[in-house]
């Protein structure tokens, strides 16, 4: 590393990612969020999280097969409620992706439930409230767009201080703000159509999918989702900059 890259790695934007599950990681969006400048301190939740988010400039909390607050499975998630509910106090800028969105939906006085509802999995439109259309980070869905889905458990209703900002067909409560700079997603930005050649196929028959179609609309949609994924992480990266400007 020259000495450049090092000045580099110290003042760039720090971003701590909470990686829930080991199969659920950042995938694309790590060399987004790096190419966007960004600092990225990726910790494992079962291998322990930070006590607070003093010294960081955005957080990011990833999917994984849990309920928010299914503790005695993933003991970590108590200490991720909180820095989740630090993050809203500080509106600092925060991203929720499926659990993380969960987490975060619970904590401002949510609701979400196991196995609730119609299970989306695969390429699914998504589309923008008026809200969510004028959202400097949603507002690059709008008025609709291809996102990944693959989840069965769902947020079924937000705490009062949430604004809802995009919904699916199947699943009302696909993103959601707090303040200005907190955002859940039931979607999946993270995640492009080749991910889906590894998903289980027997498992998805079981559920009434057809693997091989979910593959072929994926890809079909492939170059709409990358572009608007990509747009989604730089203006999160943007707000995550814009914060530390602020505050350094």
């Amino acid at each position: 590393m020259t000495t450049t890259d090092r000045l580099t790695a110290r003042t760039a934007p720090r971003v701590l990612v909470v990686v829930n599950s080991t199969s659920s990681g950042l995938r694309r969006l790590e060399r987004w969020l790096e190419e966007a400048g960004l600092d990225l301190d990726q910790r494992i939740g079962s291998e322990g999280l930070p006590t607070g988010l003093d010294g960081y400039d955005g957080l990011v909390m990833l999917g994984g097969g849990l309920m928010p607050d299914d503790d005695e499975r993933a003991p970590w998630l108590a200490q991720e409620r909180r820095l989740a509910a630090e993050a809203i106090d500080r509106d600092l800028p925060t991203l929720g992706i499926c659990l993380g969105g969960q987490v975060l939906a619970q904590v401002c006085g949510g609701t979400v439930k196991a196995k609730t509802g119609v299970s989306e999995r695969g390429m699914t439109r998504i589309s923008t409230t008026s809200e969510g259309t004028a959202d400097p980070v949603i507002g690059v869905l709008a008025p609709s767009a291809p996102m990944i889905e693959n989840h069965e458990d769902r947020i079924t209703a937000l705490g009062d201080q949430a604004v809802l900002l995009a919904s699916s067909a199947d699943c009302e409560f696909q993103a959601f703000r707090l303040g200005r700079h907190v955002r859940g997603l039931q979607f999946h930005p993270e995640v492009n159509a080749e991910r889906l050649r590894t998903w289980d196929d027997a498992a998805l028959a079981e559920q009434n999918f057809d693997l091989a179609r979910m593959i072929a609309e994926a890809d079909a949609h492939d170059g709409e989702n990358t572009a608007i994924s990509r747009a989604l992480a730089d203006a999160f990266a943007g707000e995550v900059r814009e914060h530390a400007e602020v505050s350094r």
